[in-house]
């Protein structure tokens, strides 16, 4: 059974940045695209950001393009969300997932393993 892992997320003003990291347990982190998205009150979740295998390939959801970057280590089982510029809409509970092989697809179908997930919060 793979675990996934969130941390990192706060309680942080506009403009401000959080890196959020996800562990995954298992010894195939490579072998799987890793995603990450996101659910605030009310609304469906939403796509934020993918990551192929390898780390090699990126996709990004419009509203982060930009200002949120995506990256692994797959040494440490470990794949990362750097957020810069943050904005109130930006708050959320942000989640990994695991994708059912190596290249990146953004659709949740996709994903088949999921963290609990980690509140951001962005003040005004």
């Amino acid at each position: 059974q793979v675990q996934l892992v969130e941390s990192g997320g706060g309680l942080v003003q506009a403009g401000g940045s959080l890196r959020l990291s996800c562990a995954a347990s298992g010894r195939t982190f490579s072998n799987y695209a890793m995603g990450w998205f996101r659910q605030a009150p009310g609304r469906e979740r939403e796509f934020v950001a993918a990551i192929s295998g390898s780390g090699g390939s990126t996709s990004y959801g419009d509203a982060v393009k930009g200002r949120f970057t995506i990256s692994r280590d797959n040494a440490k089982n470990t794949v990362y969300l750097q957020m810069n510029n943050l904005k109130p809409e930006d708050t959320a509970v942000y989640s990994c997932a695991r994708g059912k092989s190596r290249v990146v697809i953004t659709a949740s179908s996709f994903f088949d393993y999921w963290g609990q997930g980690t509140q951001v919060t962005v003040s005004s």
